[in-house]
């Protein structure tokens, strides 16, 4: 738990250190972002932590402020079937049938979340990360971002934001609706790898094929592109860990 001084709340996250990590010597970092109305264990999976002690790492999960908060990416607008901004209902009616997906209340939204929710979970996230860099030694050349459909997002922004931040990132099923080409022009050298099963019924592949196509037209130096034959939108969270680790493990910044 930490205390979250900005709303006076104690907000958990999740935290695996490797048993390799010495306290003299810099540790990669990894920040793993879960998805909507996820908290900060989902993405804490067995196989995760397992690559996380073989390579030494510092994996660590924060909650985004709330299960909704979406680490301030901006809300998706104008996309018939996507999740909606904080305090507004979703417009299921016009999504297709097989996109559907039925949430329980206050999983998309709540009328009890703040106004400014999603500037809240970004800062919420910013201040778990440094709160960890000041209990360990982080190597900052090795210190990657990844996320998983809200997450994803979540993921995509603060790597376009934050550059400095982060030696490459990694979104699963990316809730990110709308192609920030603009964004993606502002960092080139940023190795991005994308993952998307081609059954997704809540995010379909077209976003992720959207956001591929954007990165091959910028052009991204360093980019790759994985798409899951029948993964859906939960598998793919646990299919690739391998792949993704491999792909944290060959770049630095």
């Amino acid at each position: 738990m930490h205390h979250f001084a900005e709303t006076n709340e104690d907000i958990p996250y999740a935290l695996f250190v490797s048993s390799k990590v010495r306290k003299n010597k810099k540790a990669p970092m990894i920040v793993t972002l879960h998805g909507i109305g996820g908290t900060h264990t989902t993405m804490m999976r067995p196989n995760a932590i397992d690559l996380a002690e073989a390579g030494g790492y510092i994996l660590l999960s924060p909650m985004g402020y709330n299960p909704r908060g979406w680490y301030g990416a901006p809300a998706p607008r104008g996309r018939r079937g996507a999740p909606p901004a904080p305090n507004q209902a979703p417009d299921t009616s016009a999504a297709p049938a097989q996109g559907r997906r039925a949430f329980p209340p206050g999983v998309l939204n709540d009328p009890n979340d703040p106004p400014n929710l999603r500037e809240l979970s970004e800062r919420e996230t910013l201040e778990v990360i440094d709160l960890v860099r000041k209990e360990f030694k982080v190597d900052d050349r090795h210190t990657y971002v990844m996320g998983h459909s809200m997450g994803g997002a979540g993921t995509l922004y603060l790597a376009i934001k934050y550059p400095q931040r982060w030696a490459a990132a990694v979104a699963l099923a990316p809730a990110a609706f709308t192609v920030d080409r603009e964004g993606l022009g502002k960092i080139p050298k940023m190795p991005i790898m994308l993952i998307h099963g081609d059954m997704d019924t809540v995010v379909p592949v077209t976003v992720g094929r959207a956001w591929a196509e954007a990165m091959k037209s910028v052009p991204m130096k360093t980019y790759q592109y994985i798409e899951v034959p029948g993964g859906d939108h939960g598998t793919v969270i646990g299919s690739h860990q391998a792949e993704i680790f491999a792909f944290f493990a060959k770049h630095s910044r």
